[in-house]
């Protein structure tokens, strides 16, 4: 069989391979790139996942999605330097909150969130395609707290990429906007935009859009609308699953924060697959678009509320298209007209028979900052462990609409809770520690620049920023 390529959900992008993709990001026609078909997990191999240990089922799952672009051993070696980063040899433990619910920590990589699961692999894999061909790239992405943070510290100091961050201004935590901007690097450029991440993200995309700057600057992304973020995200869904199941076929249900809905898009990815998962729980703040769309079939974009969850302070959640694509049977035509229709008239409805698709397995809830603390609260009574608040409106969300509770259900965290500290410690009583190798965070030198909400304005400071460099 030949190698997977790469098809886009808008239908008129050439297919590309790969490596090609890698460094595209999002395709040319607007839209995002996915696999042309989904490989498949046998029982066998899940059965053996569950004793192996977590670089090794890295590698098997995700090796039919980059088979033919590089090299099994190179491929085998750059995910295991990836996860050695990590302070657990588990990379994702597995923590019981009694009843049936496990807390899966994926925050345990160089900035404590689970960005860095796929960042830290998608630098280097950068690093070893930019090299290959002799390039360099203008990596160009937006955050709304922790992507920021985990690209930069997988792409700082890389002769092979310039990177721009950018994140709306005052809308992060103080911590999330050090873990960037005191990073002290020649190719590091933070960008504080006076606006939202919705903003931060239609900047990006509009980046990518101008087909003249995106060729001459050789732009590249690093948020999730880059398929080897998902990609890589996906193993952890297969990993968790393989523990709790004993990679016998046994089901797991997972809840899952979500803003931008690449994070369980991935735990989509593993269930085409063939991992047992019954049940996708998709956990939203006040910020709940994707709540709205899972129960009503209704998309409105909506005013942005900050929240005790700011990574999730989102109302257009790119990923959402990629699902889109599947329930519409990847019809590339369909989505594109639809998702002009969402820009131009702010508001987008699918048929009821297109959500009755999801019914088995979706489920969706919306957690405002009264019941995210309330969790925070009773967690640490409970158990004596500290949550952030993104994993409590996951949790929260997990204890309204467990569907079996005989199937163990998970729990994403999200963020180390050091991460958001005011919120924690209001909630908890309890201040969370960062580690010792950030005890000195809020001594460090920032180093950004604020800018309106303006393309020219932005795209200007990149360009005079590269011509700088020269």
């Amino acid at each position: 069989m030949s190698p997977i390529s790469y098809v886009s959900t808008r239908g008129q992008a050439p297919e590309l391979g790969f490596a090609d993709v890698l460094l595209a990001g999002l395709a040319r026609d607007g839209g995002l790139y996915v696999p042309d078909r989904w490989p498949s997990l046998t029982v066998g191999a899940l059965e053996r996942f569950a004793t192996l240990p977590y670089h090794e089922v890295a590698v098997e799952v995700m090796w039919p999605f980059v088979e033919g672009s590089i090299d099994r051993e190179s491929f085998t070696a750059a995910v295991a330097d990836s996860y050695a980063t990590f302070d657990t040899d588990e990379v994702v433990p597995l923590t019981d909150l009694g009843d049936g619910i496990w807390l899966a920590e994926l925050f345990h990589g160089p900035t404590l969130a689970f960005k860095d699961i796929a960042l830290q692999l998608v630098g280097r894999l950068f690093d070893h395609e930019l090299s290959r061909r002799g390039e360099k790239v203008t990596v160009v992405g937006a955050t709304s707290g922790d992507t920021g943070s985990a690209a930069i510290e997988a792409l700082r100091d890389r002769e092979s990429a310039e990177v721009f961050i950018l994140h709306p201004a005052g809308r992060v935590s103080d911590v999330q906007r050090r873990q960037m901007t005191t990073v002290d690097a020649p190719n590091v450029h933070n960008i504080a935009v006076e606006g939202t991440f919705d903003d931060c993200q239609d900047l990006v995309k509009a980046l990518f859009a101008d087909d003249t700057f995106r060729d001459t600057r050789n732009l590249s992304a690093v948020n999730s609308i880059n398929w080897a973020r998902v990609m890589a995200q996906i193993v952890y869904y297969v990993t968790t699953t393989c523990r709790l199941g004993g990679g016998a076929g046994r089901p797991v249900a997972f809840s899952v924060p979500t803003g931008n809905f690449g994070n369980v898009f991935a735990g989509y990815g593993a269930q085409r697959m063939g991992t047992p998962i019954s049940q996708f729980i998709v956990a939203s703040n006040r910020n709940d678009i994707l709540t709205q769309f899972l129960t009503t079939g209704t998309m409105t974009i909506g005013e942005v509320h900050p929240t005790l969850s700011p990574s999730m302070d989102i109302q257009v959640s790119s990923n959402l298209e990629r699902l889109l694509f599947e329930i519409h049977g990847r019809d590339g035509l369909a989505i594109a007209e639809m998702m002009a229709r969402f820009r131009a008239e702010g508001t987008v409805s699918v048929e009821s028979g297109r959500l009755d698709l999801l019914a088995e397995h979706w489920s969706a809830a919306r957690v405002d900052d009264t019941r995210t603390a309330a969790t925070i609260a009773a967690v640490y009574e409970q158990r004596g462990v500290l949550i952030d608040p993104h994993t409590a409106v996951g949790l929260a969300a997990a204890l309204d609409l467990r569907a079996d509770p005989s199937v163990p259900m998970v729990v994403l965290g999200t963020a180390h809770p050091a991460k958001f500290p005011a919120a924690v410690e209001a909630a908890s009583g309890v201040h969370p520690q960062l580690p010792a190798r950030l005890a000195d965070l809020f001594d460090r030198t920032e180093h950004l620049t604020t800018v309106a909400n303006d393309y020219l304005a932005v795209r200007g400071l990149i360009e005079a920023t590269l011509d700088g460099a020269r």
